[in-house]
């Protein structure tokens, strides 16, 4: 249990023993170092501790007023939040209502982004197939620097032109964990997997013409990888990979 959440229970504790805090008051007092009740949904106040990072607000579906009301909460425990999917319109609406708020509507990743100390032990490179698959990327490089990573991007290195990986892979050698993302047939972690030591975590993206199934065809390459040491997420789950890339980091 962290220093700050220790000290804070005691401190419920010791009011209720003097007599300062009834019981009622005390479970709820103890109850908000876990969670934060906002009637349309509980903030996980204590994910940062057991997770390493703070819970992270899923936007699509979310009313603007939510999205604000979820940021502001999270801003008064942590000095980073991160929001997932969310509309290019809100995203925008918020960077005026919110202190601090930036938006990227390629990723349609929104965030504040104040403590920007690294953590991670090494670096994480960001390495996409294509020009068409910057959503997922930036994604995946947006969360994972505001988890604490030192992030590295490398654009448009796929198969089809092999000489262009080749060109940079000395440079992702030297990374601690590769994010791979790339949609159609998805041979881009299968290759970098017989290539580099590091681990790869794959994003298949939902980019190619129809047989690629909105990037089913992508997923199931990547979980099919020849080459050990292919870790796969969901299709276009930038942010999943980002998770899990920065968990090895850490």
């Amino acid at each position: 249990m962290s220093g700050y959440r220790t000290e804070r229970i005691q401190d419920i504790l010791h009011r209720h023993a003097v007599g300062e805090l009834d019981e009622e008051a005390a479970e709820g007092a103890i109850r908000s170092c876990f969670e934060e009740d906002l009637g349309f949904a509980r903030l996980d106040t204590d994910r940062a501790h057991r997770r390493g990072v703070p819970e992270v607000i899923y936007g699509a579906g979310k009313t603007r007023s939510q999205l604000e009301q979820l940021v502001g909460a999270s801003l008064r425990r942590s000095p980073n939040v991160l929001c997932t999917r969310v509309n290019v319109e809100d995203g925008l609406a918020l960077t005026k209502t919110l202190d601090g708020f930036v938006y990227d509507s390629v990723s349609r990743v929104g965030f504040v982004h104040s403590d920007r100390a690294v953590t991670g032990r090494g670096t994480i490179a960001v390495v996409s197939a294509g020009t068409s698959d910057a959503y997922a990327a930036k994604e995946a490089v947006l969360c994972a620097q505001l988890m604490g990573n030192e992030v590295r991007e490398y654009v448009d290195v796929g198969v089809a032109g092999l000489h262009r990986l080749l060109g940079v892979i000395d440079d992702i050698r030297s990374a601690n964990v590769i994010i791979s993302i790339a949609g159609m047939e998805a041979a881009l972690p299968s290759v970098l997997a017989g290539l580099v030591s590091r681990p790869i975590v794959s994003v298949p993206t939902s980019v190619g013409y129809g047989a690629s199934f909105e990037g089913l065809t992508a997923l199931l390459s990547s979980l099919t990888a020849c080459a050990p040491g292919v870790l796969t997420v969901n299709i276009d789950n930038g942010f999943g990979a980002a998770y899990a890339a920065s968990m090895i980091n850490h």
